[in-house]
């Protein structure tokens, strides 16, 4: 007889608890067929039937009924012998850096699905420019980082991820905040926030490449680095931004957030750098690519 596989005694459990095929799918986030075909290529394995069934029931054989303690014991064993392993292991610290670009929000699926990876570690954040975070892992005083893009990140590869377009806040009272969708046409005679180029070098030039492609050379402003005094004044009326499209989820009375055409063009990419061979690496490129790719 081959050897079993877990895998297959976790399915034949999930079968013999639900006594039902359907809810026994879900349970392990698989669809039906390819469970049923599991259980009849167990059955071939052990030259036993398992499961009576029928379009209304299924019930456990004898041997299905002897079967499922021990597989059960088994399985239990594995666990416990996966979680002493674990035990044993030193706490693993992760510093990790995030731009301060996008809304912080941006980042909590993120953040949310690393604590269960340390092993009862510590995760320690900090939200900076792109260029200071990639200093601080080169410099080995972070572990990981989420960086806006087009960044220099010098030797460090970078895996990419999702774009932010750009979109427009303005006040709500403002007479262009009528509009569904803006262009950078409409805002040419309007005062527009906008950061320092020693905060995103790369992007900026990026961006004014943009602007010159379009003609737009409006009176700019200089952003406030607090994003909530940044829609605080644009509440007042004082100026325009132009900002990644992750700031519509910070609902803020006075602020109306409208498509902007060239958003596309202007879009801020982001990427997660990792400091070569942390014991999480493999970790948080998964889930990065799963939550902001």
């Amino acid at each position: 007889m081959r050897t079993l596989d877990t895998h297959a005694l976790q399915m034949f459990v999930a079968v013999a608890q639900c006594l039902n095929f359907r809810q026994a799918a879900e349970q392990l986030h698989m669809t039906q067929p390819p469970l049923s075909r599991a259980v009849r290529q167990l059955e071939e394995r052990l030259g036993v039937k398992l499961f009576e069934r029928d379009t209304q029931h299924v019930a456990l054989t004898p041997a299905a009924a002897e079967l499922l303690p021990r597989a059960l014991r088994i399985l239990s064993l594995l666990d416990e012998a996966e979680q002493a392993l674990q035990a044993r292991q030193p706490a693993m610290r992760l510093r990790l850096g995030m731009t301060s670009s996008m809304e912080s929000d941006l980042y909590r699926a993120f953040t949310d699905g690393i604590p269960a990876a340390l092993a009862g570690g510590a995760l320690e954040t900090v939200f900076d420019s792109s260029p200071r975070l990639v200093a601080r892992l080169r410099a080995r005083r972070l572990d990981a980082a989420i960086i806006a893009l087009p960044t220099k990140t010098f030797d460090l590869p970078v895996q990419p991820l999702g774009k932010q377009p750009t979109l427009v806040a303005l006040s709500s009272r403002h007479p262009l905040a009528k509009r569904r969708s803006l262009s950078l046409a409409d805002l040419q005679d309007q005062p527009v926030y906008w950061f320092e180029r020693a905060r995103q070098p790369a992007f900026f030039d990026h961006s004014h490449a943009v602007f010159r492609k379009h003609g737009f050379a409006p009176r700019f402003l200089l952003e406030p680095q607090d994003h909530h005094v940044l829609l605080s004044d644009v509440a007042a009326g004082k100026g325009i931004a132009l900002l990644p499209t992750s700031f519509a989820a910070i609902s803020r009375t006075g602020v109306a957030y409208r498509k902007l055409k060239e958003g596309d063009e202007l879009a801020a990419g982001l990427g997660l750098i990792v400091a070569d061979g942390h014991p999480a690496e493999a970790l948080l490129r998964r889930l990065a690519a799963e939550t902001l790719g």
